[in-house]
């Protein structure tokens, strides 16, 4: 039996009164790589706050097709308006004068009385020209200190992350460096993201990791297997974050042949021939159940998502996509247990990033 969606902080009048005490909503859930009867949470609160059942993801708005700020106004307020209240930006989504943190900027400027109500999580010290990461202490402080200083006190950072570990500097040193910032008030709490298990063990022992990021997606579920990601993360309580929740399109439903693959996307293993052919029938098998229940492939992937214990965070620049992520669904135990069959028969051909990527994953 699931409980209800109104046990949800945010989904519950009053949305933004009082933090609930608990950490985590827990509802019975099917968990397709351990037990499949397990007792499964999604993240409910980050850095002490309280978020909705799904977030929004802020890269689309600044760096694949950069929209006018005044434009990017109303997807921002759609999310926010629809429970989707955990913003995740970054200062590597777009150039260095028009990234995810301009776009705060401009955006609580107009709607200042929003900024209480978003959970704002950055990622930065990395170079996404040169896909190198730099998390030297002096590297991290400078780069909090550029955020704070373009967000100029409209808006706090609730999760700081360096989006991809470094690795000529041992996590270590970088949380204990995380770990000042949030003791001097520069921060709310810290993060990580696409980092092993090991890493997540030895920087939890410095300081209580705020989030885990990871990719996760009924395409990309390597940190479900066990000790992984997941695993490691709900022995240590940590939220888990999950980026590209629909695949990179793939699980909007909205693509159907090669031809309909976004040009950006199209350097990724997964989309390119004879790869698509062979991928396109896990797609095809969640747009199946989302037809028999009168739901789109988007929700029954995001509900997929929170059922495996992460909070996805899909990016949309549309607001009509926006309404259609932020509708909360739950999946029955036989419609996991279906997807669950189109997953084990259906092998995933190609990797999730093109090779260019491969250093900085995994770490």
């Amino acid at each position: 039996m699931f409980e209800t969606a109104s046990r949800h902080p945010l989904l519950r009048p009053n949305i933004w009164g009082p933090s609930s005490s608990n950490r985590f909503w827990t509802r019975n859930t099917h968990n397709t790589s351990l037990s499949r009867f397990a007792k499964m949470h999604f993240p409910t609160q980050i850095a002490g706050k309280p978020v909705g059942p799904v977030g929004y993801g802020m890269m689309g708005i600044t760096y694949w097709n950069p929209m006018p700020f005044e434009d990017a106004e109303k997807p921002l307020k759609a999310a926010l308006d629809n429970g989707a209240n955990l913003w995740n930006g970054g200062t590597l989504y777009g150039p260095p004068d028009r990234h995810s943190l301009h776009l705060v900027k401009h955006y609580f400027a107009a709607h200042p009385s929003d900024a209480s109500k978003v959970v704002l999580s950055v990622k930065g010290c990395y170079d996404a020209m040169t896909q190198t990461a730099n998390n030297r202490p002096e590297q991290i402080r400078a780069e909090v200190d550029r955020c704070l200083s373009i967000l100029d006190g409209c808006k706090t950072i609730d999760l700081f992350q360096c989006a991809r570990q470094s690795p000529d500097t041992p996590v270590e040193q970088q949380t204990r460096t995380l770990a000042a910032l949030i003791k001097e008030g520069k921060i709310g709490s810290y993060g990580l993201s696409e980092c092993s298990p090991e890493t997540i063990r030895r920087a939890h022992a410095v300081h209580p990791v705020g989030a885990v990021e990871i990719e996760l997606s009924v395409f990309s579920r390597h940190v479900l297997a066990p000790g992984g990601v997941r695993d490691t993360c709900r022995e240590l309580g940590i939220p888990v974050v999950a980026y590209s929740p629909l695949d990179r399109g793939w699980l909007t439903g909205q693509i159907r042949k090669p031809e309909d693959v976004p040009a950006h996307v199209r350097v990724f293993p997964r989309f390119q021939s004879p790869a698509f052919e062979q991928n396109v029938k896990l797609a095809e098998a969640v747009a199946a159940v989302a037809e028999r229940r009168g739901d789109t492939s988007a929700q029954v992937a995001l509900a997929w998502v929170r059922a495996q214990g992460a909070l996805p965070i899909p990016g949309a620049t549309s607001v009509e996509k926006i309404l259609d992520n932020t509708k909360f669904i739950t999946l029955t135990q036989p419609e996991l247990e279906e997807l669950q069959v189109a997953i084990d028969k259906t092998e995933i051909v190609g990797e999730r990033f093109p090779e260019v990527y491969w250093s900085g994953l995994n770490l």
